[in-house]
């Protein structure tokens, strides 16, 4: 089994049956010191505290299952950051309202404001390219499916 499917298999118990769910688990093998890195988020955000719980538990199983052979290795538990790309479904969901950059498959990039989150896609508002006069309308929202988006960055705004 390699490392990112027993990884994997040993958060299930912490997930709090659905609470928190894994955005992404890297592996970083080197010839020093290896480092699994796992982030994990919730409809409402993970604390600093439940990571540091759940990557004690981890931490205690994977030394136990010596999954590198007695070499060293690192565990990182965290959040993803607000410079990490949206990744899941789910992570739209919790991010509906807020400003994003959207990178298409075919190379495009649209900005706007993530509208709602639909089956498969999202509807995205696009910020038009100039300001609107008076008398002009914004753009109505349109429907991207998950399958033609390469990359989501939601954008920070201190408003």
């Amino acid at each position: 089994m390699d490392v990112k499917t027993l990884v994997t298999e040993l958060l299930q118990p912490y997930l709090n049956e659905d609470q928190f769910f894994i955005v992404d688990i890297q592996v970083s093998p080197s010839r020093n010191r290896h480092k699994i890195t796992v982030l994990l988020d919730s409809d409402t955000g993970i604390r600093i505290d439940e990571c540091a719980q759940i990557s004690r538990r981890l931490g205690n199983q994977l030394e136990e299952a010596d999954i590198f052979e007695g070499q060293a290795f690192t565990l990182e538990v965290s959040s993803p950051g607000l410079d990490q790309p949206l990744l899941l479904p789910r992570q739209y969901h919790k991010n509906v309202g807020r400003e994003v950059v959207v990178l298409l498959n075919d190379g495009q990039t649209r900005r706007g404001r993530l509208e709602e989150v639909a089956k498969n896609g999202i509807l995205f508002r696009e910020t038009p390219a100039r300001r609107l006069k008076k008398n002009e309308s914004p753009p109505e929202p349109v429907l991207i499916p998950f399958a033609d988006i390469r990359r989501t960055t939601v954008q920070v705004s201190f408003n």
